[in-house]
């Protein structure tokens, strides 16, 4: 039988066997590249976080997903440093985590990253000198209250998503990368941005999707730096968690939950430099890729106007 086929292809012209080989090594990847998706995404095991160190560091902690990913690290029987600009949050969300997990330490700092940051970062400092953070997610960022034109952020705005999700994440990084080094080992976790790596642009939030952009090129860079260092670093690119932070306040196929976000993203840490850890964003990701970016651009746009539209009538 496979004599009789091979025979068939050679006696056909040369031009339709080159394309019968193309689109059989095309199928076999694509083949592939299904079976790997299926692997990393559902059957791949986490990392023992432990082995990094036995304490992490989180930023944003007290709602949302910096808050999911906190109670995900303390069942992972990590201790915890908890950093946040509202005292009275850190400790609801300290007391929340140890009344689940008694056996964790919990150290809090506050730290206002629109405010004072080398005040704050010095506070860090003083907190994990001597402790083994092994862990760090840099979750604290700000988007734009309503989507807007360029034009109309104001000062105030514009400084902050700078401060905040720039500046903040490189100092807060800085910080804590001495004593990884040391130890030669470590995890770094940046959350990103779907609107900066997933699709190829985002109107009316420019200077956002600009930052979450320079986290994924920092990230990127630090995998680089110190991979041989023993220090695993990676930005995670979610695309709509139900949060705050965005329009969509329930979880739903496509929008994930902090909590079920976050138990995605633990198992992809100390893997690939850049990932989108929840499996139905990573469909999203896939039929986005296949579309001609113009028509992303359009749908983007539009999407965008329309929730400008929706927000400005509340105002």
């Amino acid at each position: 039988m496979a004599e009789s086929i091979l025979e068939h292809l050679k006696s056909e012209p040369s031009w339709a066997f080159f394309l019968i080989t193309f689109a059989f090594f095309s199928l076999l990847t694509l083949f592939l590249s299904f079976l790997r998706w299926v692997y990393v995404t559902f059957l791949r095991p986490g990392k023992n976080l432990k082995k990094y160190g036995s304490w992490a560091l989180i930023t944003g902690p007290t709602d949302g997903i910096g808050k999911a990913f906190a109670f995900q690290l303390a069942d992972k029987g990590l201790n915890l440093v908890l950093v946040g600009r509202n005292p009275d949050k850190l400790n609801e969300v300290l007391e929340a985590i140890k009344s689940k997990s008694r056996s964790i330490q919990i150290e809090t700092v506050v730290m206002d990253f629109a405010g004072d940051l080398n005040d704050g970062v010095s506070r860090i400092k003083e907190v994990i000198q001597g402790l083994d953070i092994g862990v760090l997610i840099n979750n604290a960022g700000i988007s734009y209250p309503y989507a807007r034109f360029l034009h109309e952020v104001d000062d105030k705005l514009l400084n902050d998503l700078i401060k905040v999700n720039v500046e903040g994440i490189t100092k807060v990084t800085q910080a804590v990368l001495p004593g990884m080094v040391a130890r030669k080992r470590g995890a770094i976790v940046n959350i990103g941005s779907g609107s900066a790596t997933v699709i190829p642009s985002d109107p009316l939030y420019s200077v956002y999707s600009a930052t979450k952009a320079y986290i994924d090129q920092f990230s990127r860079c630090l995998y680089v730096e110190y991979k041989k260092s023993g220090i695993d670093v990676q930005c995670q690119a979610p695309l709509y968690v139900a949060t705050k932070m965005v329009r969509f306040r329930r979880s739903s196929f496509f929008v994930p939950s902090p909590d079920g976000y976050a138990r995605a993203g633990l198992r992809w840490i100390g893997y690939e430099p850049r990932c989108t850890p929840y499996w139905t964003h990573s469909i999203l990701w896939a039929l986005v890729h296949s579309l001609p970016e113009w028509i992303v651009d359009w749908w983007r746009l539009k999407s965008c106007l329309k929730t400008r539209k929706t927000e400005l009538s509340k105002i």
